[in-house]
């Protein structure tokens, strides 16, 4: 009789006990999932969206819409934007990726604090605007690819890097914060699906279209 009660004593001790770590593990999950996403900043997008609607009509590239890239925000963020000029406001927002520079590729490690080069084998991103060149073929993602011809000196040798834009069958859809987008050798790749929302745009432009990083 004894020993029945010792064996029943020690299964509902092991019940609380897995019921407390089942709780503690729901209750992680909950503030990991819920970690507050940081706040697109707005104001800075639409004074880049009025500079990059002037440049565009000076150097006659499209004044229909342009991509502005805000690569200082968290890469698990949305921070590839189509931009409308006409709405004053962006269409479809992205994940994109950035160079990993020393880091390993298509790892998040740099997801805060991404680092950026003009240097041939920095394997990073270069800061500046670009004109979204030739549609060719891509070994990745759909197989399409726009080569980027750099505009500014700090972006000026990006087809010497081959340096292009793409899609990459590793990129998310939507936002994965507060974990951070594959980073790849320095071209800003978007996932497959959203590569098949804007590649129509740009195929449709009839002016080179702008393609704008910035930090």
């Amino acid at each position: 009789m004894q020993k029945c009660i010792l064996f029943l004593f020690l299964i509902i001790s092991s019940n609380c006990s897995n019921s407390e770590q089942k709780t503690t593990i729901i209750i992680n999950n909950l503030f990991e999932n819920n970690s507050q996403i940081p706040p697109i900043n707005f104001n800075q997008l639409k004074k880049k969206g009025k500079t990059a609607f002037a440049f565009c009509k000076v150097n006659k590239m499209d004044t229909n819409f342009c991509v502005l890239v805000n690569m200082g925000m968290h890469s698990g963020l949305n921070r590839f934007y189509i931009w409308k000029f006409s709405k004053d406001t962006f269409i479809k927002a992205f994940p994109v990726s950035h160079g990993c520079g020393m880091n390993s590729w298509n790892s998040d490690y740099s997801k805060e604090n991404a680092v950026f080069s003009n240097e041939d084998g920095s394997h990073c991103s270069a800061l500046g605007k670009y004109k979204l060149g030739e549609r060719g073929y891509s070994n990745w993602g759909i197989n399409v690819k726009y080569l980027m011809h750099g505009l500014d000196k700090t972006n000026n040798n990006s087809l010497a890097r081959q340096i292009v834009f793409h899609s990459w069958e590793n990129i998310p859809d939507n936002e994965v914060y507060p974990n951070g987008t594959p980073e790849g050798w320095g071209c800003p790749a978007i996932s497959n699906n959203n590569f098949l929302i804007i590649d129509p745009l740009i195929q449709a432009s009839k002016k080179p279209v702008l393609m704008w990083i910035f930090n």
